[in-house]
């Protein structure tokens, strides 16, 4: 499965979805964004189950506002419509891999419960 452009419009619906959503925050300037981008593009051809997205931040910059982004790239990775990972910086193949993994073996029952407990405190 291909990328696919996020905007304003379908943002919040892509990353709410159950599944995992990858979403790239990059820009058309930014030297590190395209080296990341063949790596990213290559996890969605091998990891067709997981939607990979991108966010134009010059054309979206309202959502880099709602969202912090400060530096570019920027990966987020959301599971089942919660954020679970959100960290500036290229990554190489092995690590972006390693990543879902990590995010694939989540047990998203404890980390609601552990969302509930902080938001309590």
């Amino acid at each position: 499965m291909a990328t696919v452009e996020l905007t304003t419009d379908t943002f919040d619906e892509t990353v709410s979805k159950d599944g995992i959503v990858l979403v790239d925050f990059w820009a058309e300037w930014c030297g590190p964004c395209k080296r990341f981008a063949p790596i990213f593009e290559q996890s969605s051809d091998t990891k067709p189950e997981i939607v990979h997205a991108k966010v134009d931040t010059e054309a979206h910059q309202d959502l880099s506002v709602k969202y912090g982004i400060t530096a570019i790239p920027t990966l987020m990775a959301f599971r089942d419509g919660v954020m679970v990972f959100n960290q500036a910086g290229a990554l190489p193949g092995p690590a972006l891999q390693q990543l879902i993994g990590a995010v694939e073996g989540l047990d998203m029952d404890e980390v609601r419960a552990k969302i509930a407990e902080h938001e309590s405190a």
